[in-house]
């Protein structure tokens, strides 16, 4: 259906280089660094963008799940934390939590959880980070 781009610009060494990040829309363009991959340094990172692509993708998926099963949400909205851990002598994404919170009138908790972990297994973001942990928590809010 489509492709999308992005693209990265690295300069240096890994501890004193820096980095730019673009997107193919020019939606956004973000400097990166060491610090702010390894440590709270200014700029963005690739684990930060991979929670931005699942919490975005699991919303609008979800939303269109909930409304094939008769209930259209009134909101979604998701976070998903994205964990970078050294493992043996390499970094890893080893998990990602994900939670979500929908006003979706009408639907019973059942079928509101049902739907939610069938949107975890359905995204494609959660399709193509299957080899990755994804742990979901997902609440109906209240009225």
């Amino acid at each position: 259906m489509t492709t999308r781009t992005g693209s990265a610009v690295w300069e240096g060494t890994i501890k004193s280089g820096k980095g730019n990040v673009k997107l193919g829309s020019g939606a956004l363009e973000a400097p990166y660094s060491f610090l702010s991959r390894f440590a709270n340094g200014p700029g963005t990172n690739a684990e930060e963008l991979i929670g931005a692509a699942e919490a975005s993708c699991f919303s609008m998926a979800f939303a269109l799940l909930l409304e094939k099963a008769g209930f259209p949400p009134k909101r979604i909205s998701a976070t998903a934390s994205v964990q970078l851990k050294q493992v043996g002598d390499a970094f890893r994404i080893t998990t990602i939590d994900l939670d979500t919170e929908a006003d979706v009138p009408g639907i019973d908790e059942a079928k509101f959880q049902e739907q939610a972990e069938l949107t975890k297994k359905s995204c494609p973001v959660s399709v193509a980070l299957s080899g990755t942990q994804i742990n979901l928590r997902a609440r109906l809010a209240s009225p």
